[in-house]
């Protein structure tokens, strides 16, 4: 095949039209109906122009509250799946004794169902017979035990970590492949010049992973605006709403067949998502040197 062969401009059509029909369409008739008044309880759609909009931000609402959870989760996941991402890659990076076990053990949660991995840990952090208050029991730990999933004040911490601990193998497994991909020329010139282990970290391991860890935040930050599952598995976003993030109220909205309140809030975090995203990259990729 010649690479450098030109294809005509017709050939990105199909796909094109594929990804207008069930990508950007439906976008933009989400948009459209968040600014009417449509639901399962009228059979005629009127225009009520930023009203749902209002109501997300009146601060009436729990909205707010939404909000500040969704940004909280993606924030606090991301920091620290980059964080044990990380550590992990760079150990396993190296040529120690049983690293593709450790890989494979490492990755397997990332490859777990969301949903099966959030039903699991409903039994495991079961408050009487949940493996985790069992086991400290059994080491003379018991005064450690909680209520994991319905103490409103560690609740949404629990939903966390579970969550911290599906996708640290996968950012783990990204980072490694970055790490692998480093020529050894720049290591063992550092090592000659008699760089420490945490000086070719410092200066050579992490501006050549500039660009994996780059996307590796910008994938986990798109994920966590838009987590779902894992909340909805685990809490349904109890107790007393302190688990509720912005998608599995849209979720219980479109149950109630509030159908426009629900667009109106998917639109508003699809057009945050566009522009953090858009800013994110430009951010990360600001110093990159182009060929």
């Amino acid at each position: 095949m010649n690479k450098r062969k030109v294809y005509p401009w017709y050939f990105v059509l199909v796909p094109l039209l594929i990804y207008c029909v069930f990508s950007v369409i439906p976008g933009i008739m989400g948009i459209a109906y968040s600014f009417t008044d449509w639901s399962a309880y009228g059979k005629e759609l009127h225009f009520v122009g930023w009203k749902n909009f209002l109501e997300v931000f009146n601060g009436k609402g729990d909205y707010l509250k939404y909000i500040t959870n969704t940004m909280l989760f993606t924030a606090v996941t991301v920091v620290a799946k980059m964080l044990f991402g990380l550590i992990l890659a760079v150990i396993l990076a190296k040529n120690i004794k049983g690293k593709n076990f450790h890989r494979a053990v490492m990755y397997l949660p990332s490859v777990l169902p969301i949903l099966v991995t959030g039903l699991t840990f409903t039994s495991i952090l079961n408050p009487k017979n949940g493996f985790l208050n069992e086991f400290l029991r059994a080491i003379g730990l018991g005064k450690l035990t909680q209520m994991w999933l319905t103490n409103p004040k560690i609740a949404f911490w629990s939903v966390m970590g579970v969550d911290i601990w599906r996708g640290t193998g996968y950012i783990m497994t990204l980072l490694i492949v970055g790490i692998l991909a480093i020529p050894k020329v720049y290591y063992e010139a550092a090592s000659i010049d008699g760089a420490s282990w945490w000086a070719q970290f410092k200066y050579v391991t992490m501006p050549m992973l500039r660009q994996t860890l780059s996307v590796c935040i910008v994938l986990n930050v798109i994920y966590g605006l838009k987590i779902f599952d894992m909340v909805y598995a685990l809490t349904n976003g109890g107790p007393g709403k302190r688990t509720e993030v912005l998608y599995t109220a849209v979720y219980k909205m479109m149950s109630k067949g509030l159908y426009a309140q629900a667009t109106a809030i998917s639109s508003v975090l699809f057009i945050f998502m566009l522009i953090v995203g858009f800013f994110m990259v430009k951010i990360l990729t600001r110093n990159e040197v182009v060929e």
